[in-house]
């Protein structure tokens, strides 16, 4: 699975893209010469909205956002808590919600293995790139190893060009939250209590209160309530 990635050329091609068509070519270009089932970028913006461009298809994507899936896909549950890119295998598929969204995955032909780059962006912007394919866990272990680094850099790529592409959907201007800052508000936002982000962040709840009290001030917010409702508006968190 995979052979030798020409990096150079790719990174040439994203450097002359002009439109989101052309990244589309590069996403069918990417997954060919790695030899998996599907390469997708993926950006949600604190709306709901969604924009990207990959290889799954069309059903799957009109699936996807019938079902709203974004607020239960645990792939992006669980890299609103990361910096690092996860293996799909790390994930909490346990709930009921997840099992579902699973299955109707699977049905759709996504495949079992999965490698996704959580990408921040300006002013809180969130997106994801991700490798997915069908194999086994030890193929997968090889193809992440090989390729780990490659796709970080390639999907760092994606990101900047898409930023290019859609300037109406970058979040509006407002005062800078710090990624601290970022992580704190959308955890509370997804509904975790104090406790649980403080252990989430590995930091004291005391350390968390200053976070959240310094957001709230940038904010101009009345109340924590306030806060989220504000950074989500304004794009500086997504949900």
């Amino acid at each position: 699975m995979g052979n030798q990635v020409n990096l150079e050329s790719i990174l040439e091609d994203l450097d002359a893209t002009s439109a989101l068509e052309d990244l589309q070519e590069i996403s069918v270009a990417l997954r060919d010469t790695l030899k998996i089932n599907h390469i997708v970028y993926h950006w949600v913006d604190s709306a709901g909205d969604q924009y990207g461009c990959g290889t799954y298809s069309d059903d799957w994507v009109e699936r996807y956002v019938e079902q709203n899936y974004h607020r239960t896909d645990p792939v992006i549950l669980g890299c609103f808590q990361r910096f690092h890119p996860v293996d799909w295998k790390r994930m909490d598929w346990s709930t009921k919600a997840a099992k579902v969204f699973l299955k109707d995955a699977l049905d759709h032909g996504v495949g079992n293995q999965g490698y996704s780059i959580p990408i921040r962006g300006p002013k809180g912007q969130f997106a994801l790139f991700t490798a997915n394919h069908v194999c086994s866990d030890e193929e997968w272990a090889e193809f992440t190893q090989a390729f780990g680094r490659d796709l970080i850099l390639i999907a760092h790529y994606f990101n900047r060009k898409a930023l290019e592409f859609e300037t109406n959907r970058q979040p509006e201007q407002s005062r800078s939250l710090s990624p601290r800052e970022v992580d704190a508000m959308t955890l509370l936002a997804l509904g975790y209590n104090r406790a649980q982000i403080a252990h989430s962040l590995s930091i004291s709840e005391h350390t968390l209160r200053v976070y959240i009290e310094s957001a709230r001030f940038k904010l101009g917010a009345l109340n924590t309530t306030h806060a989220i409702a504000r950074a989500l508006s304004r794009g500086l968190i997504v949900v």
